[in-house]
């Protein structure tokens, strides 16, 4: 009983999915004795359900965020059980190995949308005790998600919003000072292999024709689809917001310049291949840039959006780099962007 206290109190006293996440793999790995417990991402593209790992933990490792899953993830087909059960709105669905193993998954229902599911490995079925106090703790788990994303979520797009937007810089920012050297004295040969932190910038191109022509419900139904391509091609550990209209902000998490092209054209390209309701082919252009702890968060979104612009005037349907484009003579560098939509 102590131990499911210390839990429930660990999971209650964060304000923030990642932390909550954790906090509930590792509390039923405990309490469960499972071999392993997973959070896991359903996602929708492209009328296709797929599955990310989101934190997991097992016996022989502590309770961590998953770092290494690119792209889509595996398809919801792979997983029949799991799959009839979203589809039947059920609470639960499990499957017993040939060796005797259990896999058993609890989705997040929040209303009738779940794309959070709990998955947890056991040696062998758990008994109605074990099964009762499994229930309890997810149920705490989505009534506390429930309020964290009421609080921090976008109601249209269930993004994160702009006010959860400048906590999660200020995190991602002290990252970022690990290792930093002071401006001008950075060895630039090893830019493309070097991880940093990176922000991006997204606007959907001509999205006032979109509304004009189509009418805002339509309009409405491109942002949701759009937030569902940045979800289901940016990193499960990536940050991505709403920051109001049809502006979106990614915040990247350790990463070199290389791969951070690399996803963020996965992106953009995937948007350009959607076919959208009604609307048909929408597109869109990106500006990003590195993080730098030693300047405002003002300089670095004006940045960003400064690289956005530039790709929205030369053509659309592009992401630029802001460092880039100096470089190249084709941007000047400025100390702050009077002019960014941000502020």
């Amino acid at each position: 009983m102590d131990s499911l206290l210390k839990h429930m109190v660990d999971m209650t006293g964060h304000r923030d999915h990642t932390r909550l996440d954790l906090s509930v793999v590792a509390a039923v790995q405990e309490l469960a004795q499972a071999v392993r417990t997973r959070v896991l991402t359903i996602a929708t593209v492209r009328n296709q359900r797929f599955i990310r790992p989101r934190a997991f933990v097992d016996r022989d490792t502590p309770a961590r965020i998953e770092e290494n899953t690119d792209g889509l993830g595996e398809p919801l087909a792979n997983y029949p059980a799991l799959e009839a059960c979203l589809a039947s709105h059920g609470a639960s669905a499990e499957q017993v190995n040939a060796d005797g193993v259990l896999v058993l998954w609890l989705p997040i229902w929040i209303g009738d949308k779940a794309d959070t599911c709990l998955e947890i490995v056991h040696g062998s079925p758990y008994g109605p005790d074990t099964t009762q106090l499994i229930s309890g703790v997810v149920s705490v788990y989505r009534n506390f998600q429930n309020l964290l994303d009421y609080s921090e979520r976008d109601s249209l797009t269930g993004l994160l919003n702009r006010k959860t937007f400048d906590d999660q810089l200020a995190k991602i920012m002290g990252e970022s000072c690990r290792g930093l050297v002071p401006p001008g004295q950075e060895e630039r040969r090893h830019e493309c292999t070097e991880q940093k932190q990176w922000l991006a910038v997204v606007d959907v191109d001509h999205f006032k024709n979109v509304n004009d022509r189509f009418g805002h419900l339509y309009g409405d139904e491109v942002l949701i689809l759009i937030a569902n391509l940045l979800q289901s091609s940016f990193r499960s550990h990536d940050r991505v917001f709403r920051f109001g209209g049809e502006e979106f902000v990614v915040l990247l998490r350790s990463t070199t310049l290389e791969n951070t092209r690399k996803i963020i054209e996965r992106f953009r390209s995937n948007v350009a291949a959607h076919e959208f309701p009604q609307v048909g082919k929408v597109t869109v252009s990106v500006g990003f840039v590195a993080l730098n702890a030693y300047e405002p968060p003002v300089v670095i979104l004006g940045r960003a959006d400064q690289a956005l612009y530039y790709a929205k005037t030369h053509g659309r349907n592009q992401a630029c780099h802001y460092d880039e484009l100096v470089e190249q003579g084709r941007l000047k560098t400025v100390s702050s962007n009077a002019t960014a939509e941000f502020f």
